[in-house]
């Protein structure tokens, strides 16, 4: 099963990012997105691509059922 994770942005440099969830890093290119975004901000992550930029509010909310949801080593 594939998952897009929503994790937030911690670097930006250019069209790479790193962001981050729990602790765990992960490159990802934001050249898909069609819009700007900056550290902060939260992104769904898939297949080291940017596929959708998210609402503090419900990337958090997301994040939460995640974890409810899903053992530690689902969420890697």
């Amino acid at each position: 099963m594939c998952l897009g994770v929503p994790m937030k942005i911690v670097s930006k440099d250019g069209d790479t990012v790193v962001a981050e969830v729990d602790g765990v890093q992960k490159e990802a290119n934001v050249m898909l997105l069609g819009e700007e975004v900056t550290v902060g901000d939260y992104i769904i992550v898939h297949a080291g691509f940017a596929i959708s930029r998210l609402d503090e509010e419900y990337a958090e909310e997301t994040i939460r059922l995640m974890r409810e949801v899903f053992s530690e080593e689902d969420m890697v």
